[in-house]
């Protein structure tokens, strides 16, 4: 079982130790307790404390001969160029406002592929696409839905 304790901390070197991974999603990254499978075939029992979310790059265990370290997996997302820092703005009001969250990638937003978010990008007029990215909320953000 992978603890509260566990998390973070390491100053150990682990060169030597088999790197394994949490691949999760920006949701998934929420869910405190649950069991998992790692990317080399591990289930292990997550035991977080509430309210925990995972950071990418995040050692959740070291073992005497193995690590688990978070990464990101990549998701559905609508990713918008702005054409000026206030369209930028705009964006980023509207969609918090709509309780979403956003991410930055580069020069672009990142906002959950969604059919609000995709009305209400094609309402604002903004440049768009659908993609396939590691989502890192900026926020937490909060859904009336669920």
């Amino acid at each position: 079982m992978v603890t509260g304790k566990d998390v973070g901390g390491y100053g150990a070197d682990l060169s030597g130790h088999e790197r394994d991974t949490l691949v999760l999603t920006a949701e998934e990254r929420q869910w405190g307790r649950r069991r998992v499978t790692t990317t080399r075939g591990r289930t292990l029992a997550l035991a977080l404390p509430t309210g925990t979310t995972l950071t990418l790059g995040e050692i959740l265990h070291v073992g005497p001969d193995w690590y688990l370290i978070v990464e990101g997996a990549p998701e559905p997302v609508l990713a918008v160029t702005p054409a000026s820092r206030e369209e930028a703005l705009r964006i980023a009001f509207e969609v918090g406002n709509r309780h979403f969250t956003l991410a930055l990638d580069g020069e672009r937003l990142l906002v959950p592929d969604d059919a609000a978010m995709d009305q209400l990008l094609t309402r604002l007029g903004a440049s768009f696409e659908r993609a396939q990215a590691v989502f890192v909320p900026l926020g937490r953000g909060h859904r009336h839905d669920g």
